[in-house]
């Protein structure tokens, strides 16, 4: 039965889902045809589609490339292969030229970013002011995260940190990889530690240094968010830098804390370590002051001195760095 309604001028309808995989309107129906009356060749197939024994040659070759039908052979005319077949590996084809495609797209964007750069210096940065405006800029970037968010996390903090740990939830879930490298004195706020070891146990990969260079959020190493202050009195002041050589150099920065920083968290590999014992090294492995130990276990300096001690004596340590090398040859830390 010929299709009257087929539009000669439209090759592939956007209401055709066929267009999705590349197949026009008019090789549907050939195609179609072929399904339903596979030896009726070019002429029958004319007939049935209502075009013309050229056009459905042309039809064909293209249905042949595209793998939905086999070539001629010695038992007769042109085949359909199994739709169940041909139209999953044209499935297959167009995601991954489309993979290729936002490849390419990345790498065009960043010739696109350096070209606006040279053009106008201004749009490196981005100055954001005020507690909200902060925020919002905040929860942007963690939301346009797609493969790595890396933190240096030091004192002071002017925003609550409850809303940073719903952000840094949602990261992990999506699979996102966040790093952070959090300075020792931040450890010794109570609540800076419980949200590390939080994170920790959610998949962040998290790590201590006596310092951090500067506080900042960095976004797949293109775009870094840094205070424009740094002290409590400055207020909510920050800037954003996009993707440049600027963000590039920060990631190195990062990199090389990083591999100069101590793991933090972990746990017991075996049942040899009580939970008291754990937590103890994992505060001094943070680098954390006995007083800062002391008050986070809610003990006496001469309480905490002494089971110290006791760890060294168990271990065979000399010293407390050699305490934390030994206490990590275990899986203790």
């Amino acid at each position: 039965m010929v299709n009257t309604a087929y539009d000669t001028a439209r090759q592939t309808p956007a209401a055709s889902p066929w267009a999705a995989v590349g197949v026009s309107a008019f090789d549907e129906l050939v195609y179609q045809s072929i399904l339903n009356q596979p030896d009726a060749g070019a002429a029958g197939w004319a007939l049935l589609t209502g075009g013309p024994p050229a056009r459905v040659r042309e039809s064909c070759n293209r249905l042949l490339a595209l793998g939905l039908l086999q070539p001629p052979d010695s038992m007769g005319g042109l085949r359909a292969v199994d739709p169940r077949v041909g139209i999953r590996a044209l499935i297959r084809r167009r995601e991954t030229e489309s993979e290729l495609l936002a490849a390419t797209a990345e790498e065009m964007a960043t010739a696109y970013e350096a070209g606006l750069l040279r053009e106008e210096p201004a749009r490196l940065v981005e100055v954001v002011s005020g507690e909200g405006a902060n925020a919002a800029r905040l929860e942007e970037l963690y939301a346009h995260a797609e493969h790595e968010v890396c933190l240096f996390d030091t004192p002071p903090y002017l925003a609550p940190r409850t809303p940073q740990l719903d952000l840094q939830a949602d990261l992990l879930s999506r699979g996102v990889v966040y790093r952070a490298v959090y300075a020792a004195t931040a450890l010794e706020d109570p609540d800076v530690l419980t949200h590390a070891w939080k994170m920790v146990e959610l998949g962040e990969q998290a790590r201590v240094l006596p310092s951090v260079p500067v506080k900042m959020l960095l976004i797949d190493g293109r775009r870094a968010m840094l205070p424009l202050t740094a002290s409590e009195t400055g207020g909510y002041c920050a800037v954003v830098v996009r993707h440049s050589a600027v963000t590039e150099a920060l990631q190195k920065l990062f990199d090389l804390a990083w591999q100069q920083a101590t793991p933090l968290g972990g746990t017991a590999t075996n049942g040899e370590l009580p939970e008291s014992e754990r937590v103890l090294i994992r505060l001094l492995t943070a680098g954390l002051k006995d007083e800062a130990v002391a008050r986070h276990l809610g003990v006496s300096l001469r309480t905490l001195r002494r089971r110290v001690s006791e760890l060294q004596e168990r271990l065979g340590a000399a010293s407390r760095f050699q305490l934390g090398v030994r206490a990590a040859q275990r899986g203790w830390v």
